[in-house]
């Protein structure tokens, strides 16, 4: 697992920016909370694009190299290639999806395999309670094993019916749509079921370690 201190990880403007706006507290507003029948969150506004937003590598996976391995406090550990992810049970969401940059995007269409199906084959221990994301650009992030296991939540291959872009985290990324996005690992090449938390890249760089978007989770306290 990368270590998300680690100096190797690339030191980019966009980089030096969010740390500062973390810093900063940029963008927030204060307004905590979801008004009823209110679907954009504090703070953001809509886009019909979808922005691209890395740490500036662009990883070029093909899939006959993809591999995605799941291990940790898990009883059934797995080892995917492209085809046994494929063989998997498909799923279909439409979602919105919400940046901390502050862009939000409605009605996105996916297809790709539930966490909820990827939960059962493997079978968490009784004491797991975080995942640990790992990509192939280097990157991680976490969460705790009740959001990776929301009923919306996916592993993504496609988008609008087509296969995800390189740009977007193609082949495969994780898609929850009810955090902010950073923690929607592109480039998924690594899942790892854990006892304790471990922040991942921005969560070292003072960004929230959960990121919910009605509370305006962006920063650390």
């Amino acid at each position: 697992m990368t270590d998300p201190t680690d100096p190797a990880h690339p030191d980019t403007k966009l980089t030096r920016t969010k740390k500062s706006w973390a810093r900063e507290g940029r963008f927030l507003t204060g307004r905590h909370g979801r008004l009823d029948k209110e679907r954009l969150p504090p703070g953001q506004h809509l886009v019909k694009n979808w922005p691209v937003l890395d740490l500036g590598l662009l990883p070029e996976i093909r899939e006959s190299q993809w591999r995605l391995d799941v291990k940790g406090a898990v009883e059934h550990p797995q080892s995917f290639d492209w085809s046994a992810f494929q063989a998997q049970p498909q799923s279909e969401e439409v979602t919105d999806i919400h940046c901390v940059t502050t862009w939000s995007r409605y009605d996105n269409h996916w297809k790709g395999v539930s966490t909820r199906d990827l939960l059962a084959l493997v079978q968490p221990r009784a004491d797991a309670a975080f995942v640990v994301l790992s990509s192939y650009d280097g990157y991680t992030t976490n969460l705790a094993l009740e959001d990776f296991a929301a009923d919306d939540a996916m592993l993504v291959h496609s988008w609008e019916g087509r296969p995800l872009t390189p740009e977007h985290g193609g082949p495969m990324r994780l898609m929850v749509p009810h955090l902010y996005f950073w923690k929607s690992a592109k480039w998924l090449r690594g899942i790892e079921f854990r006892t304790r938390d471990q922040p991942g890249f921005w969560e070292v760089r003072g960004y929230h370690n959960r990121g919910d978007p009605w509370a305006e989770e962006r920063y650390s306290d």
